[in-house]
């Protein structure tokens, strides 16, 4: 028999290990731009990990699916273990961005595959609900705790630590995974779809280029944008054409021809366009438009929310529909949304905060759980890894998909609004760009006439509100997921993955 306990151990270690990490590493940045410079690549530390994660997210998937779970969870933990010791040696800006990358591949397998061995070993629903919420919950946490500890470990260790300090976790859990997880093979040898495995990560990574780099490093017209775009298409057409002759495609796309993985997919992402859309501006709106001292504590409530949420809901999926899951997530996402559209600029933290608490409970926490299990119930065993990564996959790109977007109608509506009120604030023409970037209420607002500070916060507050809008518009295409996805429900299944019989017990 199986050591659950050790097994769960190793995993939720491995999960807090690469969870911890952007958040850590974010702490430390200014102390790794004092000692190796590259201030103008510093964005890519960031962006090659997400890059690498999100495009290899399916790969992992798909590769646990035909290979084995424990395999790729241990390669997974292999590479990131690599990379972060890399990290830890990196002697320039462009070789830490590298070896961020090679970190970022091996997240890309710890995340969908420890769901899937947890569906796999757990079939009593409330405990894999209970479990699915609490891994889901180490995410939460971990972006909480995450900058202090990293600001801990650069002070007083050196930056350099908070890369180190993942090896002996995940020593602990790749050892603890190792010895304690059996698990059979396969007596026929699976065929890798490598054609469909490398359009897939190209139309990925140009897919998620455009959307970061959108409205931002580049106008959405320009050429750099319409090439990416243009990428995707092409190669996304041409990964389309290769999956329908594939002996065993990476993504098999007969998947969604079933109505749950359709509408968990499109909830999903539009439950991560909600989530990083908040996780963007609310900290913003806090520290620029409240005046607050600093937005450490802004995303607290919603952080540690996340994990009660995830737990009761995926406790109460054994006896509600995943539809009426699904539609109650979206539904207080959109609520929650409208309230941010209308939150004035004078409000109580406290507020804020309860906001914050609404939207992890209700909104972020329940799918968190509850995705994971609903997909891999509606689809066959040998597709659970698949489908988990589905899941994971379509969050990220909606994360993505949200801020990018939610940036540009904030931008454009704050320089909008401050051209328009220029003249009648005495602000010289020549000012109105300085005046239209939000870091200058964060960073040098005692420079600013008290008038002009009213206009600008004013200002900027307003154009948050209007970018929530975007929230709602999600929060409404995920109920009609719901209404897409049909009424399934959770079944109880045996350890091998089919549905129990009447009268079984786990």
């Amino acid at each position: 028999m199986e050591k659950k306990g050790l097994i769960l151990l190793a995993m939720a270690l491995g999960l807090l290990m690469a969870s911890l990490d952007n958040t850590i590493t974010s702490a430390a940045i200014s102390h790794i731009i004092k000692d190796i410079n590259g201030f103008d690549k510093i964005s890519w530390v960031f962006t090659a990990y997400m890059l690498a994660a999100t495009s290899t997210m399916l790969v992992f998937g798909k590769m646990s699916d035909l290979f084995g779970r424990k395999l790729f969870y241990l390669i997974g933990i292999g590479i990131f273990l690599i990379g972060s010791a890399l990290c830890g040696t990196a002697q320039s800006m462009t070789q830490l961005i590298v070896y961020r990358a090679i970190q970022g591949i091996g997240s890309g397998a710890l995340f969908p595959i420890s769901f899937t061995i947890i569906f796999t070993l757990f079939t009593d629903p409330k405990q894999a609900g209970r479990l699915s919420g609490v891994f889901a919950g180490i995410f939460g946490i971990s972006s909480v705790a995450g900058p202090q500890i990293g600001t801990l470990l650069a002070e007083y260790w050196g930056w350099r630590w908070c890369f180190y300090v993942n090896v002996p976790l995940g020593i602990v859990s790749f050892l603890t995974l190792l010895f304690a997880l059996k698990e059979s093979r396969s007596e026929r040898r699976p065929s890798v779809d490598y054609l469909g495995t490398a359009t897939l990560i190209v139309s990925s990574v140009a897919l998620m280029l455009g959307l970061e780099w959108g409205g931002k490093q580049f106008a959405w017209g320009s050429w750099q944008e319409i090439s990416l775009f243009a990428v995707f298409l092409v190669v996304g057409v041409l990964f389309v054409l290769v999956e329908r002759r594939a002996k065993e495609p990476v993504l098999p796309l007969a998947l969604f021809k079933n109505r749950m993985i359709v509408g968990m997919t499109l909830a999903c992402l539009c439950q991560g366009a909600i989530m990083f859309s908040a996780i963007t501006y609310l900290p913003v709106f806090s520290t620029a438009v409240l005046g607050q001292s600093n937005s450490n504590g802004m995303l607290t409530p919603m952080m540690f929310s996340l994990m009660p949420g995830a737990i009761t809901f995926g406790t109460l999926m054994q006896f509600f529909s995943f539809r009426v899951i699904m539609a109650f997530s979206m539904t207080a996402g959109a609520i929650v949304s409208i309230l941010l559209t209308q939150i004035a600029h004078t409000a109580s933290p406290w507020y804020l905060a309860g906001l914050m608490v609404i939207l992890g409970l209700c909104a972020i926490g329940p799918l968190m759980s509850v995705a994971q299990n609903a997909v891999a119930m509606s689809v066959d065993r040998k597709y659970i890894g698949i489908s988990s990564s589905i899941v994971g996959f379509w969050r990220n790109i909606g994360g993505v998909l949200g801020a990018s977007i939610m940036a540009t109608i904030v931008n454009n509506n704050y320089k909008g609004l401050i051209q328009s009120g220029a003249e009648a604030n005495h602000i010289p023409a020549d000012q109105i760009e300085r005046m239209a970037d939000p870091q200058l209420l964060v960073r040098a607002s005692d420079a600013v006439p008290p008038s002009v500070l009213a206009f600008i916060r004013d200002s900027l507050g307003t154009a948050i509100n209007h970018g929530f809008v975007l929230s709602i518009v999600f929060a409404a295409i995920g109920i009609a997921a719901a209404v897409i996805a049909g009424p399934g429900r959770y079944v109880k299944r045996t350890p091998h993955g089919e549905p129990a019989p009447a009268g079984h017990t786990a």
